[in-house]
């Protein structure tokens, strides 16, 4: 099958969550965020985690605390109470649906669907429904190969069939309290040896800077022609890194100046 990659989906660098700055207020994926990454021609990269009765919001932690004033699991909260959520620099959590207003088109939004490795797509179909009423450059990704393979196999009924689908990967998963750490070897293993390429097919790679080089996304590159995003380009090695074995970078900081 046949790898669909637009011009724009590795035309530019991708701001990680936007271009944050927390010294400065500017929260990752906020509105603030996203606008200061538009004003300087960035991609953006957000996270989406769901509400308990199932809207999409751009969000990376599956907990409060971190980045906000309240506490609990965002999964277990409601649209309404997401929505009402101060950020440590002052912004509100915003819908899947509302930080897709906010961008307009102006750039390209890749969007990484979180997952707790167990099952559950009703995030996905949502992030799928919100794609579909956006008109803009539009890419969906995830760790979780279950996500990616549930939209890949509906792209014709979600109406995301031009839409690039992505998986997002490392060379190990054996670190503790991450998504997948309750996985057994068996699926850390497929993950780390890209096991699931026949369900998922994806259209681009994102992969982690820290790994490279490495088998996954040189045969991907090299082998396949599946386009490899590198993640989270921080440091001049990792800028080297991601120049020689990636076709765009996912970065943060003042890694590329300015």
């Amino acid at each position: 099958m046949s790898v669909f990659r637009p011009n724009w989906l590795m035309g530019r660098p991708i701001a990680h969550r936007g271009l944050h700055d927390a010294g400065a207020g500017v929260i990752e994926n906020t509105g603030r965020a996203a606008e200061a990454a538009i004003a300087q021609g960035y991609s953006i990269e957000c996270d989406v985690q769901m509400s308990v009765d199932g809207e999409a919001f751009v969000f990376h932690d599956f907990t409060l605390e971190r980045l906000t004033t309240a506490t609990g699991r965002v999964d277990q909260t409601s649209a309404a109470a997401l929505a009402a959520v101060t950020l440590r620099g002052g912004d509100r959590i915003m819908t899947l649906e509302a930080f897709c207003r906010l961008i307009n088109r102006r750039v390209p939004l890749i969007c990484e669907i979180k997952s707790r490795f167990d099952g559950d797509l009703r995030l996905a179909e949502r992030v799928a429904a919100v794609t579909t009423a956006y008109a803009g450059p539009m890419a969906l990704k995830s760790f979780d190969p279950a996500i990616m393979a549930h939209l890949h196999k509906n792209r014709r009924h979600l109406r995301i069939r031009y839409t690039p689908l992505g998986m997002v990967a490392q060379a190990s998963y054996d670190d503790p309290g991450c998504d997948w750490s309750h996985l057994d070897d068996d699926a850390k293993f497929a993950l780390a040896n890209f096991l699931h390429y026949r369900e998922t097919v994806p259209d681009f790679l994102s992969y982690c800077v820290d790994d490279m080089p490495d088998a996954v996304p040189f045969l991907c590159r090299s082998g396949i022609g599946i386009p490899v995003m590198a993640w989270t380009v921080r440091t001049e090695e990792h800028l080297a890194a991601a120049r020689q074995w990636a076709d765009q970078m996912i970065f943060e900081g003042g890694v590329l100046g300015g």
